[in-house]
């Protein structure tokens, strides 16, 4: 959870990092910003100012909570705030929706058509660990547990714990087809400081 300018930076930086962004400003950014990336700055403008207890950013807060909603109903991405740690990657912007209980640990990356929440009525959101890849149109929920460095494939219907570290999880239901031994982003070859 972002409370200070220092934790702000921390997740921003983290954020750019694991998105590829690169050092030198391009002009094409300038000009057409990725929208996903317009959308995690809000984000975390927004938790920073939010979880402030300097009663001036109450007023910086609801600015942000304004562009956010703006960004959040553009792109179709439903991500409520301190659910996400630092290093959230979104590849592709489009219908993600994720509980507001629901916690996810650092540098996961969440594609497209994504759905975390909670189970029939129920108030309990999955906790996901560190360093998860979560595929396109995969479906997680309930009162359940990923461990760190899992992969979730693409469309898997995940309604169970999964507390293995590096288990490659796909089908409907889930099931660990294998063990892996990197996480995804040093097989995208992203250096990442853990």
């Amino acid at each position: 959870m972002i409370k200070s300018k220092s934790d702000y930076y921390y997740y921003r930086d983290r954020d750019e990092r694991i998105n590829g962004k690169s050092e030198k400003l391009k002009i094409k950014e300038l000009f057409f910003p990725n929208p996903t990336m317009v959308f995690l700055k809000i984000l975390r403008k927004y938790e920073y100012y939010l979880n402030s207890s300097k009663i001036l950013h109450k007023i910086p807060a609801l600015i942000y909570y304004i562009h956010y909603r703006r960004i959040a109903l553009k792109t179709g991405i439903s991500i409520p705030r301190n659910v996400f740690g630092a290093g959230l990657c979104i590849p592709h912007y489009g219908t993600i929706v994720v509980n507001a209980s629901t916690k996810v640990g650092k540098n996961c990356m969440l594609h497209a058509c994504v759905n975390i929440g909670t189970n029939g009525g129920s108030s309990i959101s999955p906790i996901i660990g560190n360093n998860v890849y979560i595929g396109p149109g995969a479906k997680i929920f309930g009162e359940i547990t990923i461990a760190d460095n899992c992969y979730i494939g693409a469309n898997a219907l995940v309604n169970k714990s999964f507390l293995e570290p590096f288990s490659v999880i796909v089908g409907s239901p889930a099931k660990v087809v294998k063990i892996e031994s990197r996480v995804w982003w040093e097989k995208n070859r992203l250096k990442m400081d853990l």
